[in-house]
Parts: structure tokens; C-alpha cells; sequence
């Protein structure tokens, strides 16, 4: 057998076994189970998002609270079947950051070439956002919370360390910020129902249009401030001026109107949570 026979035959059989392994998650993704336990994820960071939006309400009206993920879990932890909650965000998010991984790698079947990427890279993002929430359930799970808020001041300090760190921290800042945009603009367009494969019929599908307009802008905002916040922080060579979503949100308090404007965010991110408990119903996966 010649060198090219046996290059040929080893590039067919590593062709194959890509093929297998394609066909092994399709069949993973098709599955009842795993679909329902993805969609069991929308609703985990649904309820995160509700109490985000409640603890900011607090801060606005003078109260103490960590308004970001972890001090979302933290509440879900302290309630008598927070154990079973916690275990439970775990599985979910984590299925949903697979599932949603899975079409960033593989691709979405039937799109066309030109929006495949885009489509692969929101996907990559969500993926990401999901396995944070399911990391931050886990961590409280195994009795070892984590805090949103000083992990941020802990890397930035050590991106802010050297050129290169800063540098990222900058593109990371005008990624959010750009994120907070596609979310303003996604909720004043109405075309996160691309997305959807339906919704509720009268009264109730009008209430969920609301929710995701008015939702989708007030994640928009609070995206937009916590890219804001690092921008300043990384110019000012200052991690202590990053805390992340709760310092961001803490930030608005200082602010000409800026209790009005918190008050209004927390209602918008409590409407966001709820689309997303709606979504885990009508979301296309």
C-alpha cells in the first residue's frame, strides 16, 4: 500500500468518525429528555434574573443587597429547598450550555451559509453565559459560594497587571457594550421572536411582547453599564471601581435621577426573567 493509500485511508476514517460523533449529538439533541432539561434552564436563569431585579429594586429604595448572579443564588440557597434548587439550576444550566454549545460547534441545521457564523457565534455566547450561571449553582451547591462581585476586582487587577491584560479588558468593555446595543436594539425591533416558535394567544401573548421589549432593553442597560464601569476602571487602572453587574447597577444610585433609573432596570430585569420563564416553553431548540 503506498503513502497515499494509507493518508487517504486514515483521512476517510477520521472523516467517519467525525461523522459519528455528529450523529451521536444530533441524536443527543433530538432527545425528549435532554431538550426538556435544556429548557429547564431558561427558567433557572429566569428566577436569577427575577431576584436580580427585586434586590435592585431594594438598592434603590436604600436597602443592602448583591444585585448580580451571586447574590441571586445565594437568596435561592437560603430558602428551605435551596439545596434541590441549586442541584437543580446546576443541571439545567449546565444541559442548556451544552445544548447550546453543541450549535456553535456543529452549526444550526438549515441555515444558510451566510448567517451560519453569526448564528455559531451567538451561540458560543450563550453557551458561555449558561455554564457561568450553571458554575455559580454548583458552587453554592458544594458549599463553596462564590462572589460575582470580588471575582471581577480579582481579575481585573490581574489583567490590569500587564498591557496585554488591559488591552482585553478594553475589548471586553466595548463587547458588552456592543451586546447591550443588539439587546436594545433586539427588544425595539422585536426580533428576539426569531427565535421563538410561537407564543401565547391574546391577552397573555401581548403581556409576553411586553415583557420581552421591556425586558430585552433593561438587559441592554445593565450590560451597557457593566461595560461602561470596566472601560473607566481599566483607563483609571483602578479594579476596585469593577465589581461587575452589582456594582454597576450600585453605580446608577450615584446619578442625577439615577434611584428612578435603578428602580426602572430592576422592573425591566424581573420582566426579562419572566420572558424567560416563557421561553422555556416557546424558545426553538
Amino acid at each position: 500500500m503506498g503513502e497515499g493509500d494509507r493518508t487517504d485511508k486514515i483521512s476517510e476514517a477520521a472523516s467517519d468518525s467525525a461523522h459519528a460523533v455528529g450523529d451521536a449529538v444530533d441524536d443527543a439533541r433530538e432527545s425528549t429528555a435532554v431538550r426538556a432539561v435544556a429548557r429547564a434552564g431558561f427558567v433557572a436563569v429566569g428566577t436569577i434574573h427575577v431576584l436580580i431585579g427585586i434586590i435592585a429594586l431594594r438598592i434603590a429604595l436604600g436597602e443592602s443587597g448583591q444585585a448580580d448572579q451571586s447574590g441571586a443564588v445565594g437568596q435561592m440557597a437560603a430558602t428551605p429547598v435551596g439545596g434541590v434548587l441549586l442541584w437543580a439550576g446546576l443541571i439545567a444550566c449546565g444541559a442548556l450550555a451544552l445544548y447550546m454549545a453543541s450549535d456553535a460547534v456543529m452549526g444550526w441545521s438549515g441555515s444558510r451559509t451566510s448567517k451560519k457564523l453569526g448564528k455559531r457565534i451567538r451561540a458560543a455566547g450563550q453557551a458561555v453565559v449558561f455554564a457561568v450561571a450553571a458554575v455559580t449553582f454548583g458552587s453554592f451547591a458544594v458549599g463553596h459560594p462564590s462572589n460575582s462581585s470580588e471575582k471581577s476586582r480579582t481579575v481585573s487587577a490581574g489583567l490590569m497587571s500587564n498591557p496585554v491584560g488591559a488591552v482585553l479588558l478594553v475589548v471586553i468593555g466595548a463587547a458588552l457594550i456592543g451586546a447591550a446595543v443588539t439587546y436594545g436594539i433586539l427588544g425595539i425591533t422585536r426580533k428576539y421572536e426569531k427565535n421563538l416558535r410561537g407564543r401565547p394567544h391574546g391577552a397573555l401573548g401581548n403581556t409576553f411582547t411586553v415583557l420581552g421589549v421591556v425586558g430585552y432593553c433593561a438587559k441592554g442597560v445593565a450590560l451597557g453599564a457593566v461595560g461602561l464601569l470596566i472601560l473607566v476602571a481599566t483607563f483609571a487602572h483602578d479594579p476596585s471601581q469593577q465589581g461587575g453587574l452589582d456594582a454597576a447597577l450600585k453605580a446608577f444610585r450615584a446619578q442625577p435621577f439615577g434611584v428612578v433609573v435603578l428602580a426602572g432596570v430592576g422592573v425591566g430585569l424581573i420582566a426579562y426573567g419572566i420572558f424567560s420563564l416563557f421561553r422555556s416553553r416557546y424558545q426553538r431548540l
